[in-house]
């Protein structure tokens, strides 16, 4: 049964903010997707414990799960390669080990703030392809009332609850990064430290790819922000990084309209970071979406 929770209901129309957790929620035409990306379901599960025991050998990393569901969503971020798998295994663990503070003890219905502020989301809705789309309006972040570090970690938890649906897992997501307003005050505060742990989250240390990365509405300090970022991208990440600025039919042409929110030539309404954390609030009991994320050290209380 999906995890859910009723969104603003006064705007239209309203959209159920729900995680897609179950397999049987995968359509057709992304269940051919994840066949074509290396998916097999008559060895899929051999190809699991392979994936396991490949993990017991080289031992340079040892996750806090090793089942199939769990195992299941690295494989599928890297095509089924065990080899790439692996080694995003270890990353994701190592950037957990080295920013415990993003993970332990924090309590996600303690960053209703960034909700309120309106500076990071992900739509309940996907686009044509299958993707959510995680936005961020860097503008409207005041570093005086919310730290990067409470970015971090509300992006961590929208990147957490993404990696546990399964047409996620095939299909990745895509990023927003809106820079209008973006002032002097926010560049101060975006480090080559802060680049790095931003890239790591997007491209490199979570079992969920980002399949591209939008910048619309940026500004003259658009030029001095990527050159803090440039070289954390890789290759592959720089020629899926697109620029619009306030050209939003260039955006257009990776997402349809009726796919993005009114502020980017869409049809939908702003939905708040905060109805994602009123959909875990509202977790029937027998569901395993807290207690997989309290394995990560969140704490729901």
């Amino acid at each position: 049964m999906a995890t859910t929770a009723l969104s603003q209901s006064h705007k239209m129309p309203a959209i159920e903010h729900k995680l897609n957790i179950t397999e049987e929620e995968i359509p057709d035409n992304i269940r051919l997707i994840s066949e074509k990306q290396g998916e097999c379901p008559k060895t899929k599960k051999e190809t699991i414990a392979e994936f396991r025991n490949y993990i017991l050998d080289q031992k340079q990393c040892q996750p806090h799960r090793n089942d199939d569901k769990y195992l299941e969503k690295f494989l599928r971020a890297r095509y089924w390669k065990i080899d790439n798998s692996y080694k995003l295994l270890c990353s994701y663990y190592k950037f957990r080990e080295e920013n415990k503070k993003f993970y332990e003890k924090v309590r996600p219905f303690d960053l209703r703030h960034l909700g309120d502020e309106d500076i990071l989301t992900v739509t309940p809705y996907r686009d044509q392809h299958g993707h959510r789309i995680l936005i961020y309006r860097f503008g409207l972040w005041r570093p005086n009332r919310v730290t990067v570090d409470d970015i971090f970690r509300a992006t961590i938890v929208l990147q957490e609850l993404g990696s546990l649906e399964p047409i996620s897992q095939i299909m990745g997501g895509v990023g927003i990064f809106d820079l209008k307003d973006l002032g002097l005050e926010h560049l101060l505060h975006l480090s080559p430290s802060v680049a790095q742990k931003m890239i790591a989250l997007l491209v490199t240390s979570m079992p969920i790819r980002t399949s591209a990365l939008h910048i619309v509405n940026q500004n003259w300090l658009f030029n001095a922000a990527f050159k803090i970022f440039k070289p954390f991208l890789n290759a592959g990440m720089r020629e899926r990084l697109f620029v619009h600025g306030s050209d939003m039919s260039s955006l257009h042409k990776h997402i349809n309209p009726e796919n993005l929110p009114k502020r980017y030539g869409g049809m939908h309404e702003d939905y708040s970071y905060t109805l994602w954390l009123d959909m875990l609030q509202h977790d029937c009991a027998g569901n395993s979406v807290q207690k997989d994320m309290e394995q990560l050290g969140f704490i729901f209380e």
